[in-house]
């Protein structure tokens, strides 16, 4: 699986300048994800796919995030979704027939659950799922919606009914058939350029039986959730480690041209030990998900869930220290847009870590939990 993510990663890393210059879509990376059967690999070998863990997933997404962040963090956001097919759906044929033809067709999902101004917030929606019979539409101001205009589909959050409260939320598929968007928000951004998370507005028309059987509410703390942070903690764990490669071959470039101690050495050392910390952490964060994902009490323990809350917060802030390191290491070489040694692009693309679902916005809601949760007696504990 790892050598087709390595035939993926050339591609990506080929094209990566290019879809950061042009803020595009990673359209030659996908097509090669496609050609190496990537985007199924998480689907149950019983409807057609490998049965991949999260621990390949995110290895994948390491590899990945090392030629290129943008195409990393789409297929991380891909992977969270058909995480929570598998989880929530299997005992509804429509969804079993979604996961079947992604597949077989090597689909690409998309998410859309940021809504209004104030999107921050996962867990109320606006808008809500309208019955008529057996069939349901639903309209939605989805202001970021990564890869949206690309997917082949996309699962959205909404309230249960228009009667609903905002908190009373389900998830819905949709496949490309069954929507149309159009444009409401460009994406120009500092980084991450080509996740293309444009704005749209939504507007679904399928069957009662695309709404997964599972409340929102269960799908975000169980699997959304600790999914999305393990993934994106592996997307921007490669990103810091391309960028520390790079300030490894830049002081090595300075040794052999007469420098025995190039002036960016210490910073090396610091960017070193930083991403090793981190590729410790994301590792024990995925040993400990795996022991419970199929416990219920577990997942929803305070313990469990303010510990993968803070995972983000954690891994997004020592991704960005280790970038910072790595430039430092390099000096004007780094800090340049051009040239082998530059990490501009990986600077720019590990910024948008801390306002993915905003770092203080996770503290401030486990606030509370912090002062719950018992400080440990022992090392062993």
């Amino acid at each position: 699986m790892n050598s087709r993510a390595e035939a993926t990663a050339a591609v990506a890393l080929a094209n990566a300048d290019a879809v950061d210059r042009e803020a595009r879509f990673p359209a030659e990376a996908f097509t090669s994800a496609r050609t190496q059967r990537l985007l199924g690999v998480m689907v149950p070998t019983g409807l057609g796919g490998e049965g991949a863990s999260l621990s390949d997933v995110a290895d994948i997404s390491y590899i990945l995030a090392r030629a290129c962040a943008s195409t990393a963090m789409i297929f991380a956001m891909h992977q969270i979704m058909v995480a929570i097919l598998v989880r929530h759906a299997r005992n509804s044929p429509w969804h079993n027939r979604l996961l079947r033809r992604l597949a077989k067709d090597q689909m690409l999902l998309a998410s859309s659950t940021t809504e209004g101004r104030g999107g921050g917030d996962l867990r109320k929606s606006v808008c809500a799922v309208e019955r008529t019979g057996s069939r349901i539409t639903l309209t939605k101001s989805a202001t970021v919606m990564s890869y949206g205009a690309q997917a082949d589909a996309i699962l959205t959050t909404a309230r249960s009914s228009t009667d609903a409260a905002p908190t009373n939320q389900v998830l819905v598929a949709f496949v490309r058939e069954d929507y149309q968007l159009d444009p409401i928000m460009n994406w120009d951004t500092l980084g991450m350029r080509g996740t293309c998370s444009a704005g749209f507005a939504l507007n679904g028309n399928g069957g009662i039986d695309q709404v997964l059987p599972d409340p929102y509410e269960k799908i975000q703390s169980h699997t959304m959730m600790p999914v999305a942070h393990l993934t994106w903690a592996s997307v921007w764990c490669g990103l810091a480690a391309a960028a520390v490669e790079r300030a490894r071959r830049c002081i090595r470039a300075a040794a052999r041209s007469g420098d025995p101690s190039p002036v960016g050495i210490g910073h090396l050392t610091r960017a070193t030990l930083s991403l090793r910390s981190l590729r410790g952490t994301l590792a024990s964060a995925l040993q400990n998900f795996e022991k419970v994902e199929h416990e219920d009490t577990a997942l929803e323990s305070l313990e469990f869930q303010t510990a993968m809350s803070l995972l983000k917060v954690t891994a997004s802030e020592m991704a960005t220290s280790t970038v910072m390191s790595a430039m430092q290491a390099c000096g004007l070489s780094g800090y340049r847009n051009d040239g082998e040694f530059s990490v501009s692009r990986h600077l720019r693309d590990v910024l948008s870590s801390s306002i993915m679902i905003n770092n203080e916005r996770i503290l401030g809601s486990v606030a509370t939990a912090s002062l719950l949760v018992e400080v440990p007696h022992s090392l062993r504990s």
